[in-house]
């Protein structure tokens, strides 16, 4: 660790007298460099050993650690400088650390439900009336595919195959996707097709999901819906149907999905949008250690 420390020492003595950096600056920029020492010694390696995979796995871990996207981007900026400095210094023959870039800034990760609290959600509907069995098939369905919510209230009875247990979407771009879906929820639609949407049609529509007066259910509408039942199942104000889109990526992931797998479903066009969600994992699994290792 000693010899570790010099070669930084020797970096940041580097930046004051040739770069003239301030002490403000300097000091950040040792916390970073002893980050990245540290990360390096809990793998067993001295930082001049570390990789590209590891560089980004240290950068993601400071996203996941709470660093501001700022912060991570000044720590990118003096590891990127670092090993610079070990190629001008003849310790390294290339730099592993060129082109780095902090991840993709996000204001916030995606809040999510747990599986108790999507239990809740889900119970609320009185089913026993029509309205409240094409509120159950809605919230049933949406947890189920991870459809926008613009998407899951354009879906026709021809879109269906619940039999084949999927469904046919279209997602933005007018792209198609076949999304499955669990028996519970098909079951859900079902009952609903079966005496719930009779009651509500009014006049001929395309449209699976129908408000009172017969015509296809808005956005607003849905929202407003969704709003009541999670103030009865004493659900977070903010909660909105794109946290059931986060929370059936993230519960999939969880579970070990295949990222791939997952970003086919959600229609992603870039596989990075669907790597939030290893970052909300990340964050979690860093909580819980926190919170329960006796050697945090």
């Amino acid at each position: 660790m000693h010899t570790i420390t010099l070669v930084i020492d020797a970096y940041l003595d580097h930046l004051r007298v040739e770069r003239r950096l301030a002490g403000h600056t300097l000091d950040s920029y040792a916390r970073d460099l002893a980050a990245l020492a540290a990360f390096a010694a809990a793998a067993g390696r001295r930082p001049e050993a570390l990789d590209r995979p590891a560089l980004e796995r240290f950068v993601r871990r400071q996203m996941t650690d709470g660093l501001s996207p700022r912060s991570v981007a000044r720590s990118v900026a003096a590891v990127r400088g670092f090993y610079r400095f070990l190629v001008l210094d003849k310790r390294l023959e290339r730099s592993p650390a060129e082109d780095l870039q902090p991840p993709r800034a996000w204001p916030a990760l995606p809040k999510f439900l747990s599986l108790e609290e999507v239990d809740r959600l889900i119970a609320q509907p009185d089913v026993s009336t029509p309205r409240g069995l094409r509120d159950r098939a809605l919230v049933e369905l949406l947890y189920a595919t991870g459809m926008r919510v613009s998407e899951l209230l354009a879906i026709r009875a021809s879109d269906l195959h619940l039999d084949e247990h999927h469904v046919t979407c279209i997602g933005k771009g007018n792209k198609e996707r076949l999304i499955p879906i669990g028996e519970q929820a098909a079951d859900w639609v079902r009952r609903y097709q079966r005496t719930g949407r009779p009651v509500l049609v009014t006049r001929p529509s395309p449209r699976l999901f129908l408000n009172a007066r017969g015509g296809p259910l808005s956005r607003v509408g849905f929202w407003k819906i969704l709003k009541t039942y999670a103030r009865r199942a004493n659900l977070p104000r903010t909660l909105s149907p794109h946290t059931l889109r986060h929370s059936f990526a993230t519960h999939l992931l969880d579970r070990g999905a295949d990222l791939r797998a997952i970003q086919m479903m959600l229609g992603h066009a870039d596989l990075s949008t669907t790597e939030i969600y290893t970052h909300v994992l990340e964050a979690r699994l860093r909580s819980i250690y926190d919170r329960f290792h006796p050697r945090p």
